[in-house]
């Protein structure tokens, strides 16, 4: 993951145009012309065997350019790619777009290492090219000139980019850039996320995707853009007939459509499904209307445009809003009486002071999460002056939170209306079904930001997994080139991780299994063990309800003799003996682990039982879990709300089924030798859960440790204890997103003097959203590490003191900050959690550790000396000096003194 520069492709002072023509309909022809009609304030240099393109003397060959271009765009066959970017690369040419065609694997993997050596960042092949409208670069053979905007809009598909900047440009919608990145033989998702992410001309990001290479590198960057702008993706390939299409067209792998949802969902991002679509879903979300949750609120001169709104809104899973007590007296005193119901129907006859009266109670109302005002066109109304009520009654309630959307029927009578929402940022859509699919982009943006910035709690109980059990199953059983575990192994699995199983024993011979069956008491299952059994049912190896030892023998006996029938080259190792468990309030809940062969491991969570794949009631998401996250794959399900208990029949201990499937997300993160996992049926009622069968396949895994998962799991590894001066030892850990409440009691028993030293400014106390953000990292590039201890007066665990490393996409520099508490300084604890975090750099390949410190901060410039830091005097910031360090190879620490 890189951004190294990235600079060079959209900020060229000086561009080549390799393959440049006067030859009509070629586009070598077309991109000249875009390139050299577009304002471009800089040097554009055609190398062509031709004399002149658009009026501009040509070069015969890289060599003979006058200036090194920082940019080249090539446009000439495939073949001659390679040696080109060699050519331009010792020149000293540092970005290509690579618009040809044609490309063999082999020769995509030629450019690619002709680039490598000289930092070249190549996009494409096959690229449509790029466009900076505000910078007038059109480096494309795109047939229109985009209008400059703020959306950036990066896409695989050429045929997606022109699409989408001709109906774009239609509509007066303009773009920061538009990227077209063709066959990915370098530039990647994750390359454009971070560079667009870190450019503040930037106010949202489009993605169209039709397949990503690297999970974890997508991740990783799309997590971390989406917690600075919002990023819409269209994602192609929902049907597995399209999913064909695009593998054939991409040469890309298509993988489940299901799963990105779940990695796009983790990562914060919105997913739409059609380009109007996406631009509604700017517009709304670039107001930046805050929203808390579901519940819409309409309003209304049409009683059917009132009910077409309600029925879209609760097909589509939002709900309608019950209005407040005090709401319905405001309205019924405004309106009428009757008039307080929702929709709030205000009649065709509305004049303007209806509109601002109905809406000004219902953006005071608790119970909305948003208000819906529509408008029908009527010989006896003026929509547009009641356009203009809802604007000024915004205007007047700007301090109020609820959003307002909008939606005007009808063409040239609502043109005008439109265009004042427009100019006064009021999210506008020309019917209901847009106005409502708008709200619940919204909902859905929101649920996706607090799965990727709030707080979740902590496991609710002491979790110990017996590791060592589970490491002896899986290793002897791929010593024994089994890949699925017995039940009976599987089952130990999952108790040596904490997670209730039937009371399960193994029997050799029938004789056994009676005697396991005395030892258990009724009633009783009975199971065929065979490791090359996997559907044991099917080939008649399950009785159930048994209840007498004697007939378990016999039953056994029986069993026996219809497998090797049914499977007589199956290995038949036993029998395994179980307690029938009786919960009669019980469902049947399954709970899995596939392997998919780019977001790695995918947790399933749904809907158990003999017909689960007919029911298909389940959800996915990418693990590590936690208790929020568990928690919110659960309420993806139609489960979910039988699972709440209704009627006579108890709700399910919903924590027990969420510490389950986090359990379960903790053994797949630990052991990446297990490829598949399935609990079915999982027991859950009042009392908890209770695991009845269980599979588990084994192998050894392609990538290792946590490698394989698309988001890197918290790394126990850096757990270390120190000592400081006074004798007291502290726990030094990764930060944990749990950990906001311990970071906010530390800022709380710091000096305001230390606040401003750390943050250059008074500071009393952290936003929920900042401490949030400093304590839900991605630790594939962030890192923080945190010295945890005891108070002193409660006992209870508290920070004394937070490093952490913030690295580029390039993983050469690191930007550090340290804190400790005020009443720990002189102990040493700061000089070692920086020594921490430098052994950390190092053992990343970090090249340099830097940080900016206020002047007058003497001990920090102190400690940063003894550290070996640098320091450079600050020309812009007299007050601040930047410090930096230059990390070895070695991982030797300096000693605390």
């Amino acid at each position: 993951m890189t951004v190294r520069n990235l600079d060079r492709l959209f900020k060229p002072a000086s561009i080549a145009l390799i393959g440049a023509t006067r030859k009509p309909n070629t586009i070598g022809a077309v991109v000249a012309r875009n390139l050299f009609n577009a304002g471009f304030d800089g040097p554009i240099m055609p190398v062509t065997g031709e004399r002149a393109v658009e009026g501009v003397l040509t070069y015969k060959t890289v060599d003979d350019l006058p200036v090194t271009p920082d940019l080249a765009v090539i446009c000439t066959p495939a073949a001659t790619v390679p040696a080109t970017i060699e050519a331009l690369g010792k020149r000293g040419t540092k970005a290509a777009i690579v618009i040809s065609s044609g490309f063999s694997k082999e020769q995509t993997q030629t450019l690619r290492e002709a680039a490598k050596p000289h930092l070249m960042r190549v996009l494409g092949p096959n690229s449509l090219g790029i466009m900076v409208p505000g910078r007038g670069l059109n480096a494309s053979f795109g047939h229109v000139t985009p209008k400059k905007g703020d959306v950036a809009l990066v896409a695989q598909s050429s045929m997606v980019v022109t699409s989408i900047a001709d109906w774009a440009t239609a509509r007066g919608i303009g773009f920061s850039h538009l990227i077209s990145m063709g066959d990915k033989a370098d530039v990647d998702f994750g390359d454009l996320l971070d560079y667009l992410a870190g450019d503040a001309t930037v106010r949202a990001i489009l993605l169209y995707i039709e397949s990503i290479t690297d999970a974890r590198k997508f991740m990783s960057a799309a997590r971390s853009a989406a917690r600075q702008k919002p990023v819409i993706v269209i994602k192609s390939g929902r049907t597995d007939e399209a999913l064909e299409a695009s593998t054939s067209h991409t040469g890309a792998l298509a993988v489940s459509d299901a799963v990105y949802d779940a990695a796009f969902r983790r990562a914060g991002i919105l997913r739409v499904s059609g380009l109007d679509e996406l631009f509604d879903a700017v517009g709304t979300l670039g107001t930046g209307s805050p929203i808390t949750g579901d519940r819409l609120a309409i309003l209304t001169n049409g009683g059917g445009m009132g009910v077409m709104a309600t029925d879209s809104l609760i097909l589509s899973g939002g709900r309608l809003a019950q209005f407040a007590p005090e709401t319905m007296d405001a309205l019924e005193k405004a309106l009428g009486a009757g008039s307080a119901r929702n929709p709030l129907r205000i009649g065709g006859d509305a004049p303007p002071k209806r509109y601002a009266d109905a809406l000004n109670a219902l953006m005071a109302d608790p119970n909305n999460d948003a208000v819906l005002v529509l408008n029908c066109p009527t010989a006896v109304t003026d929509g547009l002056a009641a356009a203009q009520a809802v604007v000024d009654t915004m205007i007047a309630n700007k301090t109020r939170k609820h959003p307002v959307l909008t939606s005007w029927l009808g063409d040239n009578t609502a043109a005008e209306a439109r265009k004042l929402f427009a100019a006064n940022r009021v999210p506008t859509y020309d019917t209901p079904s847009h106005a409502v699919r708008a709200f619940l982009h919204l909902v859905e943006y929101r649920r996706n930001q607090e799965l990727l910035m709030e707080t979740p709690p902590s496991v609710p109980e002491d979790f110990q997994p017996d590791g060592i059990t589970v490491r002896k199953i899986i290793s002897r059983a791929i010593a024994e080139k089994r890949d699925w575990l017995s039940e009976y192994e599987a089952k130990r699995v999952l108790a040596a991780y904490g997670v209730p199983v039937v009371d399960t024993r193994r029997a050799d011979t029938p004789d056994e299994a009676a005697h396991c069956a005395e030892m258990i008491g009724g009633p009783l299952a009975l199971k065929i063990l065979s490791p090359d059994i996997t559907h044991k049912s099917d080939v008649g190896g399950v009785a159930l309800h048994l209840t007498e030892p004697a007939e378990v023998k016999a039953e056994a006996e029986a069993m026996l003799a219809r497998v090797r029938e049914a499977v007589p080259d199956a290995r038949i190792e036993g029998f395994t003996v179980q307690e029938m468990a009786v919960r009669a309030d019980a469902y049947e809940l399954i709970v899995g682990m596939t392997e998919n062969e780019l977001f790695g491991p995918v947790l399933l969570f749904g809907e158990g039982g003999i017909g689960v794949e007919v029911v298909e009631d389940y959800a996915l998401a990418l693990p590590p879990l936690n208790m929020r996250l568990a928690t919110e794959l659960i309420g993806r399900t139609r489960i979910w709300r039988q699972l709440q208990g209704y009627r006579s029949r108890a709700a399910v201990d919903l924590e027990a089924v969420a510490l389950t499937l986090n359990k379960i997300s903790q053994l797949i993160v630990d052991f990446p030798e297990i490829a598949e996992l399935d609990v079915n049926p999982l027991l859950a009622d009042a009392e908890g859960v209770l695991a009845l069968d269980a599979r588990i396949k084994v192998g050894v895994p392609a990538l290792p440790g946590a490698k394989r998962l698309a988001i890197r799991p918290y790394p126990k590894g850096l757990e270390d204890r120190i000592a400081i001066k006074d004798g007291r030892q502290f726990l030094v850990r990764p930060i944990l997103p749990e950990d906001e409440p311990l970071v906010h009691h530390m800022v709380a028993n710091q000096t305001q003097e230390d606040l401003r030293l750390r943050f250059f400014a008074p500071l009393k106390r952290l936003s929920h959203q900042a401490a949030a953000r400093l304590t839900q990292i991605d630790y594939d590039r962030e890192m923080g590490l945190v010295a945890v201890g005891p108070d002193p007066e409660t006992g209870d665990t508290i920070m004394y003191g937070v490093v952490r490393i913030t690295a580029d996409p390039d993983n050469l520099r690191a930007e550090y900050a340290v804190m400790v508490r005020s009443d720990m300084k002189g102990q040493g604890l700061g000089y070692q959690l920086m020594n921490k975090i430098l052994d950390y750099a190092r053992s990343r390949g970090i090249k340099e550790v830097y940080g900016e410190v206020l002047r007058e901060n003497t001990s920090m410039l102190g400690m940063c000396r003894a550290l070996g830091f640098i320091r450079k005097e600050n020309l812009d910031e007299p007050g601040v000096v930047e410090v930096r360090i230059e990390l070895g190879g070695g991982l030797a620490s300096h000693s605390a003194s």
